[in-house]
């Protein structure tokens, strides 16, 4: 079954958010919402300026607008593009680098920002310091092998080249075409940075609907649908520019006694996906709860009554709940560390049939997730790369 992909105009206390839903079927996967009020800074790329430089932490913290200090780590220094450099072989304060926001801030912590520089398109993405060429994991052996054979960039040291997923279904000259696409982006950046000055805006990332549709693999895709007029048309133009096999595949919908969101039911799903209690079919449950440092999932039995056979009822619980745990994480975008309490089993090889179930389940998942392992106090450790601001931050900034 494919994809069906809603971007619509949804209110929710009295503001108004562009929403971009992933559904299989009558399942939402994924929900991103953009603030018409409020525009996002990840993936801006600034001219920023060392304000502190704390050596026991090994970070700077840049400034990238007077009052906006950003999270730096000095770990991943390597080759950055300097406009203006105090007389020291190292970072210090008062120095001016071209920065790129890699993460939103989140609760108490601040935007994160690298100086590794990564224009991404859709099969490929091009990085100023990291100079290697690599290819997603996600794709077989015989693919990546493929595509390291057919596509031949540039032998230099000036960038890196990574590629995407999605090149597997794109032509050789596709790949090319948007190669000298984002080769051309970088060197403009580099070539007039110079000469802009502190706190400048060099590139505004894309906004997050637009990101989304970006990623999409129009094979695995049955339709893209919007019901707003103005979305439509900028829509249009988006994918005549980078994809028009996904045009062919995007409509407006028109029907004025049902709107696009209440046909896909997407104000109930979002009220679901915001609430802490989640009912599985089997009636046991799960308690979400997101706090500052980590996520905590509670496993629960709940309504489902074990008469006989104790060991597999809660197994079959647990596999339930291994599924709907990477379902949720990835609707709710949560990310960090998620600690899950499982219903306790004896028996170890249940124990690694759930672990293995659970590693399963989040493969699919767009953001990369490493489930870590099993605690003595039978706890699973699961973490998942923090880029985007959760759902429950995109509408009220108050949860993690």
């Amino acid at each position: 079954m494919g994809y069906k992909v809603l971007v619509t105009k949804i209110y929710k206390d009295k503001k108004c958010y562009i929403a971009t839903a992933l559904y299989q079927g009558q399942t939402l996967l994924e929900i991103h919402l953009d603030s018409m009020e409020e525009q996002s800074i990840l993936g801006n790329i600034y001219v920023g300026r060392v304000k502190d430089i704390v050596k026991n932490l090994n970070a700077a913290f840049i400034e990238i607008a007077p009052g906006t200090p950003c999270y730096y780590s000095l770990e991943t220094l390597k080759r950055p593009l300097y406009v203006k450099k105090i007389n020291s072989l190292h970072l210090v304060q008062g120095d001016e680098v071209v920065v790129q926001v890699i993460r939103e801030s989140s609760g108490s912590k601040p935007p994160k920002v690298s100086t590794n520089l990564n224009f991404t398109g859709k099969y490929l993405a091009l990085t100023s310091e990291n100079t290697v060429l690599g290819i997603s994991r996600k794709l077989d052996p015989e693919m990546r092998e493929k595509l390291r054979k057919n596509l031949k960039f540039d032998k230099q040291q000036e960038f890196g080249v990574i590629v995407r997923t999605n090149a597997a279904s794109a032509s050789t000259e596709e790949i090319m075409e948007e190669y000298e696409k984002l080769k051309q982006e970088y060197f403009s950046i580099k070539n007039t940075a110079v000469y802009r000055t502190v706190f400048s805006c060099l590139r505004q990332g894309e906004p997050e609907y637009l990101r989304a549709l970006q990623d999409l693999n129009p094979e695995q895709v049955d339709g893209i649908l919007t019901d707003d007029l103005q979305l439509f048309q900028q829509l249009n133009q988006y994918f005549s520019r980078i994809d028009e096999k996904l045009k062919s595949k995007f409509t407006f919908y028109e029907d004025e006694l049902l709107s696009l969101s209440k046909l896909y039911s997407l104000e109930i799903r979002l009220k679901e996906a915001l609430q802490e209690r989640v009912w599985m079919k089997s009636g046991g449950y799960l308690v979400i709860q997101p706090t500052e440092a980590l996520t905590v999932i509670d496993v629960n039995s709940g309504k489902s009554i074990a008469k006989k056979r104790a060991a597999e009822h809660y197994l079959k619980i647990n596999l339930e709940a291994a599924e709907e745990i990477a379902h949720q994480l990835r609707l709710r975008n949560l990310s960090g560390i998620i600690i899950v309490d499982f219903i306790d089993m004896e028996s170890e090889e249940h124990n690694q049939a759930l672990m293995q179930a659970l590693r399963e389940s989040v493969r699919t998942d767009s953001v990369p997730v490493q489930v870590v392992d099993m605690t003595g106090l039978h706890l699973v450790e699961i973490t998942r790369k923090k880029v985007k601001k959760s759902l429950a931050e995109q509408l009220c900034g108050s949860h993690k």
